[in-house]
């Protein structure tokens, strides 16, 4: 309902969002997030005491920095899907052409479950369509500036393969998509994530929203 008392129905809710994110509108478009969309998650989630976040993006957009400093923020437990896919070997081997592990999803959900029923958790992970869309209240894909991006994954020592291919992935904002296909999009929000102010400003907002999940629940 917006300010006037109107209705307004999911469907125009999800649209006007994914306006304000393809017209590059991201601090707009968390707004509009905040302000539709809090009662209804706390809803359909009235079991948990807590919210789950999920953080997502191409490797290096700054998931890892920010989940940390908001885990910090708002006491929720930061997992960090790749650190614990090496942990507790939730993976099939190694793959040298893409030279990461091949994470095994089912044992990462089996790993996850009790942890995502309870609440309280922000996961981190450059990947999303295998988590059920039961387990998060909010999807808060980060988004990075190619140059930006690529400095980034420079000093990460990224061969040029692996760094052509994130940098595409950003391009084409992959990560976006595969977020909006896989969970209802008045539950996605981009966000900007070029710098530390950035950052900064996320983890302020994402902990006020947090806070406000709390008191509504």
């Amino acid at each position: 309902m917006d300010e006037e008392g109107l209705e307004i129905d999911q469907f125009t809710q999800s649209a006007l969002t994914r306006m304000y994110i393809e017209a590059g509108l991201l601090e707009q478009s968390w707004l509009w997030f905040r302000r539709f969309h809090l009662s209804d998650m706390v809803q359909e989630n009235a079991k948990r005491t807590r919210p789950n976040i999920l953080v997502t993006g191409t490797p290096g957009t700054g998931k890892t920095t920010m989940s940390s400093a908001l885990a910090e923020a708002t006491q929720l437990r930061h997992i960090n899907v790749g650190e614990l896919v090496k942990e507790k070997n939730l993976h099939d081997g190694w793959d040298d052409e893409l030279d990461c592990y091949v994470i095994n999803e089912d044992l990462v959900c089996d790993e996850l479950e009790d942890a995502m029923e309870e609440g309280g958790n922000i996961v981190d992970y450059h990947g999303c369509d295998f988590f059920p869309e039961r387990w998060f209240d909010c999807v808060v894909v980060l988004q990075t500036d190619n140059t930006v991006l690529y400095d980034r994954l420079s000093k990460r020592g990224y061969a040029d393969s692996k760094l052509s291919n994130n940098i595409e992935c950003e391009i084409f904002q992959v990560l976006l998509e595969e977020a909006k296909e896989s969970f209802p999009e008045d539950k996605v929000i981009a966000l900007k994530s070029d710098t530390i102010e950035d950052i900064s400003r996320n983890v302020s907002s994402l902990t006020d929203w947090v806070r406000n999940w709390h008191s509504s629940s």
